[in-house]
Order: C-alpha cells, then structure tokens, then sequence
C-alpha cells in the first residue's frame, strides 16, 4: 500500500464524514442561532432554553436524513471491502 492509495483513502474518509454529518450539524447550527437571536431580543438568559430546540430539530433530522446517511456510510464501507485486495496485498 502506497502513500497514494492511503491518501485516497484518507480522503473520501474524511469525505464521507462531512457529507453524513454535514446536515445535522447545519441543522443545529442554525436552530442554536435562531434561539440565540431570541433570547438576545426578548432578554431571556436560560441556558437550558437552547438545548430543546436543537435536541427536537436534530432528531427530526436523524429521522429525515438517516436513510441517505446510512446508504452513503454503506457505500463507503462497500468501496473498502471491493478494493480490500489492493490495500492488503
């Protein structure tokens, strides 16, 4: 195994995890902005206020997205498992 196929290997890795984990995360991301802009207007300072919105939005999301998340972490695990000969051997 050559440092070009540990690269390329590397890389859709890396690949694989941002576009699996990408769509929660921006999920989260803007549900943690939109109450932090509420809570900055209406001047309310409850910590726990945040984590309920983000909780609830990231679960919907699980549910929506789990299907193509699981297909794309399948297809990537089945790429390694086709090409296993060329990395063991």
């Amino acid at each position: 195994m050559n440092a070009e196929q540990v690269i390329s290997l590397a890389e859709s890795g890396v690949w694989t995890v941002l576009m699996v984990s990408g769509p929660l995360l921006l999920i989260a991301l803007s549900l943690g902005l939109l109450v932090s802009i509420f809570q900055a207007t209406t001047q309310i300072q409850e910590q726990t206020l945040a984590f309920i919105p983000k909780i609830v939005g990231v679960f919907v999301a699980l549910v929506f997205f789990g299907p193509w998340m699981l297909s794309q972490l399948l297809e990537f695990t089945y790429q390694i498992f086709n090409n296993l000969h060329r990395v063991v051997g």
